[in-house]
């Protein structure tokens, strides 16, 4: 199993840049030895000018697939061989699979992750407003999930342009409409904050080891309808959730779409079902 290693262990990791703080591998392998797996999971940190040579090494090494995290995932759907019709849309791949022959296929959990942390919070925003922060490979994917779910999404950025260049990429795969805003243009992002009934921060603002940081600017609130989740869980009460409990609004920690979307990644690798509890107590017993 993935504590005593042997000529069969099947591999697979999670290539980021950091990736020390990931709970993912005590996550998936906790999982891989409550499903008596022969099989480990390991952190691997790689440059950015290392990211195409190191997913061939996937191939090379007999990895059985990955898990991509930032600043990666953009790059890892260019260079996979393969993509799955969400990935495609996205633009962004969290997971890769070696595919017989030596190919990559990428798809993206991240997507169904958020949605399945919403659902288990009791959240539902299809047919209303929600402001995502940020236009990078996770903001993709979670911009993607809710408009295909019939949300109208607002895009906030710190490049403006970025965020009004993913909203044209997605618009034509999705049902809901996405438009763009400027992160620092307070007026317009509290007037969107106003009408919304979901903020995601999906920037790395707030990431160990900067959790006194929030991705808010200066001067802007929430108000007690919103409900606010944070993808970065480390720490798991981020600058914005103590935020965002302090103005009364429900929060969602990023453990949870953490947890579900490395639960799709897994089922997806083993063929088996994911044991959320046992996934769930490991990623938290990190905290």
């Amino acid at each position: 199993m993935a504590d005593r290693l042997t000529g069969s262990t099947r591999l697979v990791g999670v290539i980021g840049d950091p990736v020390a703080h990931s709970r993912s591998p005590a996550m998936h392998n906790a999982a891989f030895r409550a499903l008596g797996l022969d099989w480990c999971y390991v952190p691997l940190h790689v440059a950015h000018a290392q990211i195409e040579a190191a997913l061939r090494g996937l191939v090379a090494l007999g990895f059985v697939g990955a898990n991509v995290t930032i600043p990666h995932k953009e790059a890892a759907a260019r260079l996979a061989d393969e993509r799955t019709p969400a990935a495609e849309a996205i633009g962004a791949v969290n997971t890769l699979s070696v595919l017989p022959g030596g190919r990559l296929r990428g798809d993206n959990t991240d997507a169904g992750g958020t949605l399945a942390a919403l659902r288990e919070a009791g959240i539902e925003v299809a047919g209303q407003r929600a402001v995502v922060l940020g236009a990078g490979g996770a903001a993709r994917a979670v911009a993607y999930a809710l408009a295909a779910s019939g949300t109208h999404v607002v895009l906030a950025n710190r490049t403006p342009e970025r965020a009004a260049a993913l909203a044209a990429s997605l618009q034509p795969h999705v049902a809901g409409r996405l438009e763009a805003i400027a992160l620092a243009d307070a007026g317009a992002l509290q007037a969107a904050l106003a009408e919304a009934r979901l903020l995601v921060n999906a920037t790395s603002v707030g990431l160990h080891p900067g959790p006194d940081l929030s991705p808010l600017p200066e001067g802007v609130g929430l108000h007690p309808g919103l409900a606010v989740l944070d993808l970065v869980y480390a720490p798991r009460q981020t600058r914005l959730l103590r935020q965002a409990a302090r103005s009364g609004c429900q929060t969602v920690e990023g453990l949870r779409v953490l947890v579900h979307q490395g639960a799709l990644a897994l089922e997806m690798w083993t063929g088996q079902p994911a044991p959320l509890d046992v996934m769930s107590h490991a990623a938290e017993e990190g905290s």
